[in-house]
């Protein structure tokens, strides 16, 4: 009976390997432009060594001498490999008809949330060629509008005494219950994301802040909101995270604080500059650090894109071409008002928003310009602990919180865990 045993077990291990192999070797020819030749070779060889194991478990099976317990145990087996088969066949059939399907929505979400992330795009190339992918890109993406920005669109003001609103957004801005003396914070959902929006009154208490360590490694949100005793601050701009270390110490782009240009690279994605003038208003622009500091910017970070410029939206096909996520974005209005978006995702109820939501919900609370922050892990919104206090439960205080700050959104990285990450740059009140 011990041939009887093995034999049985060799059935039930190659019965869930052999599918495997195989939803690999078909994902593996479909992606040839990006996966290596001989990871193929190697796939096959496995491929070949598993259905060998199969058939020799199949073969030790029918040699085995007949008993009653073999007879006992075979119906028992019968049932178990049946049904392990049948669960193989379903989530194999029901994986591939997403992946390869006549229905594109889940294919257009991968593709255009993978696509749009610094490390992990092997999600889209893993799975579909280069053609599919520029196909699905082409299909779903956001055209930026092709202006400066006009300064003269906003005007500072100091009082906000308002005796009308002109709408239910702009009343949640000005209604004086549960605010901050120097800010407002307004829970924000959606049907995809759900997050906070605060509004800052005063723009000029707007800067800059970096981490301590730059072009080495990156610090938490949590960490340079300590470093400058800021009142309030979100994540930055966009870094390179070399060998995917998880830690962004580099900065993409020109990054300009309290004046002094700390990066002026360059910078070719979509989106640009977004940083503030010395008159403390919010200004986007493909410009670099000579061009920023001529137009008298004095903290910037480079990324995007950017969502509305002069009150003009800026034209989305499709989902926009970068997918649901956890995002970040920033705005004013024309009276000076600053308003940083912070939502999550990557949960199955709240896969994240898109650029389409993002702009939406900027255009709704009065932006006349806005940009897209850097997204997914590094979305943070950070208050100091009394304050976070009033948004996160006594057990998030435990994770979400580093020295004196917490983070109040709920972050999940790529693997699930519920971690923000060490970043470059970001936007702090003081």
């Amino acid at each position: 009976m011990k041939n009887y045993k093995k034999g049985c077990f060799l059935l039930y291990l190659t019965s869930i390997l052999i599918p495997i192999i195989m939803v690999l070797l078909i994902i593996g020819f479909h992606s040839h432009e990006f996966i290596p030749i001989w990871f193929h070779y190697i796939l096959f060889l496995l491929g070949f060594f598993v259905a060998s194991l199969f058939v020799t478990s199949i073969f030790i099976l029918f040699k085995t001498k007949k008993s009653k317990e073999k007879d006992k145990m075979s119906k028992k087996n019968k049932i178990i490999f049946g049904s392990i088969i049948s669960v193989e066949i379903i989530g194999a059939s029901f994986f591939l008809l997403l992946l390869y399907g006549p229905f594109s929505f889940f294919r257009d979400w991968l593709i255009s949330s993978a696509m749009t992330t610094m490390n992990h795009r092997y999600f889209a190339t893993w799975f579909y060629s280069k053609n599919e992918i520029d196909t699905v890109l082409e299909a779903n993406k956001l055209i930026e509008i092709e202006e400066e920005t006009n300064l003269n669109l906003i005007e500072i003001r100091k009082n906000f005494n308002k005796d009308y609103y002109e709408n239910e957004f702009e009343k949640e801005i000005f209604t004086v219950e549960d605010i901050h003396v120097n800010y407002k914070i307004i829970p924000i959902s959606g049907k995809n994301y759900e997050g906070y929006m605060a509004v800052i009154y005063d723009p000029s208490r707007i800067s800059v802040g970096t981490t301590k360590y730059l072009n080495n490694r990156g610090q938490y949100v949590t960490e340079m909101a300590a470093n400058y005793e800021a009142i309030l601050a979100i994540n930055g701009g966009g870094f390179s995270d070399p060998n995917n270390r998880g830690s962004g110490g580099t900065p993409e782009g020109v990054l300009i604080q309290n004046g002094k240009v700390l990066s002026n690279k360059g910078y070719d994605r979509s989106g640009g500059l977004i940083g503030f003038t010395e008159e403390n208003k919010l200004i986007l622009g493909k410009m670099n650090a000579k061009e920023a500091k001529e137009k008298k910017v004095r903290d910037a970070v480079s990324f995007g894109p950017f969502l509305i410029v002069n009150g003009k939206r800026s034209f989305i096909k499709g989902n926009g071409g970068w997918g649901n996520a956890p995002r970040t974005a920033i705005g004013q209005r024309a009276d000076g008002i600053v308003l940083f978006l912070v939502l999550d995702g990557r949960k199955v109820t709240v896969p994240g928003a898109t650029m389409l939501d993002l702009t939406n919900i900027m255009a709704n609370y009065g932006a006349v310009n806005a940009a897209n922050l850097d997204g997914g892990t590094s979305s943070v919104l950070v208050l100091p602990k009394n304050e976070a206090s009033k948004y996160i439960t006594e057990k998030e205080m435990k994770s979400h919180c580093l020295k004196e700050y917490c983070y109040i959104n709920d972050i999940v990285n790529g693997s699930g865990s519920h971690v923000t990450r060490p970043i470059v740059s970001s936007f702090i009140v003081k």
